[in-house]
């Protein structure tokens, strides 16, 4: 299950707060599918399978600091383990256009995060970075990462965005490990 971090709304779209819904958008557009709100819950979700095996891909409709909450029902109707689990998020320690994967961690201040590890109840699943980069000197974090992209980020920003879905599509099959394994080796290739 991937599940793409944002802020739902018009006024959030294209922020670099957003950068995992634009994840979850591309996959679902490259896979056919429709992202749908199931009755009486609190995001959109698709699946197709890739290979043989099932691809969930979730959009929270709780904005970014309580995008946890919906994890205990999606866990219990999917029988899902943490490590069963890619959160795609945003990255201030990351350049735009730089991505990376990760088995586990803390917050790191991030409160989707922290919302994600609260209701999982463990640090133990994957993280999937995309890079916002820091803000200029002047612009709190909060104006950063609700903010847009520059015209020469944006298309960085896209661009490792549509690697790591082709990534996702190409390794939908294989063990997670070989996934982060690629989307990691490509860091050292820009």
């Amino acid at each position: 299950m991937i599940i793409g971090l944002g802020n739902p709304g018009t006024e959030y779209e294209q922020t670099r707060h957003n950068v995992g819904f634009d994840l979850i958008e591309l996959l679902a557009g490259q896979l056919n599918l429709f992202l749908k709100k199931p009755l009486f819950k609190n995001y959109l979700y698709a699946s197709t399978f890739v290979g043989n095996r099932r691809l969930h891909l979730v959009k929270p409709l709780t904005f970014m600091n309580r995008s946890g909450a919906i994890l205990p029902g999606l866990r219990a109707k999917y029988g899902l383990e943490p490590d069963d689990i890619i959160i795609a998020t945003d990255n201030m320690d990351l350049h735009p256009g730089r991505s990376r994967m990760k088995p586990g961690g803390s917050s790191a201040g991030h409160n989707g995060l922290k919302s994600i590890i609260h209701y999982l109840d463990t640090k133990d699943f994957y993280r999937l970075y995309l890079g916002v980069g820091r803000p200029e000197k002047g612009i709190s974090v909060v104006e950063h990462v609700l903010g847009r992209f520059s015209d020469d980020e944006y298309p960085l920003v896209q661009k490792a965005i549509g690697e790591v879905a082709d990534s996702i599509i190409s390794h939908g099959d294989a063990p997670v490990e070989k996934l982060l394994n690629e989307i990691n080796s490509r860091k050292s290739k820009d």
